[in-house]
């Protein structure tokens, strides 16, 4: 098994050589099990002028309590694409790491990258492979985003990809968020939000919508000011994915706060 190449694919190579490894494999005690783990929530993507923005706020809940106040929640995929996680903090972590590997297979096996497309295809079939487990109260619901390569027009490049719990991808227009606090972060973004948003704007946009949704979901962390916790914010673009440093997010995340002091409705 371990001599032969077999397959492009390292989830369906993992499911013939140790399936019990996999998320959606392992047996579950009969019952619910969603107030048993940390949750983690929320993420925003937004795209804008050569690529495409993603952030998330820090805290993951267990039923009323904070169980983490600095997660990271947006991590990079590949070379040029992103993925964020909402639900059940430890599979959603596993499933991440698992979808970077099978990224990286892919592309030592076949001596290629995949397409955008494709990259979100596979994230469908992994999603689809925890539906036994999300059923039991334990789901995974990632936002992935990318800058696609084979774009004709790099300036609208940037493309989002969102999912439901039994593995089905949607392709989102200009902008997504997924977790407790979407509704209210989806709802700033609706009023801010323009086709061709610099890459600055787009980011400043992000952490003011996850502030928004902060506001009014208890289970959403705003900027910490205090422990100088902030969102984690990537981006994506024809450079490739970059994080953008402490300094960076704080300056944005406290410019954020400050004009909030004077004006607290936005």
């Amino acid at each position: 098994m371990f001599t032969n190449a077999g397959t492009s694919s390292f989830t369906a190579f993992l499911s013939r050589v140790a399936p019990e490894m996999l998320p959606g494999r392992r047996p579950l005690p009969p019952g619910m099990a969603a107030d048993m783990a940390p949750h983690a929530t929320t993420i925003v993507a937004i795209s804008a002028a050569g690529g495409v923005v993603m952030a998330g706020d820090r805290r993951a809940t267990m039923g009323n309590l904070i169980a983490q106040r600095d997660i990271e929640k947006v991590h990079p995929a590949d070379a040029y694409s992103l993925v964020g996680i909402a639900g059940t903090a430890g599979i959603g972590i596993e499933l991440m790491r698992l979808f970077q590997v099978e990224l990286e297979h892919y592309e030592k096996i076949e001596g290629a990258m995949l397409s955008l497309d494709g990259k979100a295809n596979r994230l469908a079939s992994m999603i689809r492979g925890n539906l036994g487990a999300a059923m039991q109260g334990l789901a995974v619901i990632p936002l992935f985003a990318g800058f696609d390569l084979a774009a004709s027009d790099p300036a609208r490049a940037g493309r989002i990809f969102s999912f439901d719990v039994t593995g089905g991808p949607y392709e989102e227009t200009g902008y997504d968020a997924i977790g407790s606090g979407s509704l209210f972060a989806k709802s700033a973004l609706k009023k801010r939000f323009r086709a061709g948003l610099s890459i600055d704007d787009a980011v400043r946009l992000a952490v003011e919508a996850l502030y928004d949704a902060a506001d009014d979901d208890t289970a959403t962390g705003g900027p910490d000011l205090t422990r100088r916790i902030y969102p984690v914010v990537m981006t994506a673009t024809a450079e490739g994915t970059h994080r953008l440093t402490d300094a960076e997010t704080a300056a944005v995340a406290e410019s954020v706060v400050s004009g909030r002091m004077e004006n607290p409705g936005g």
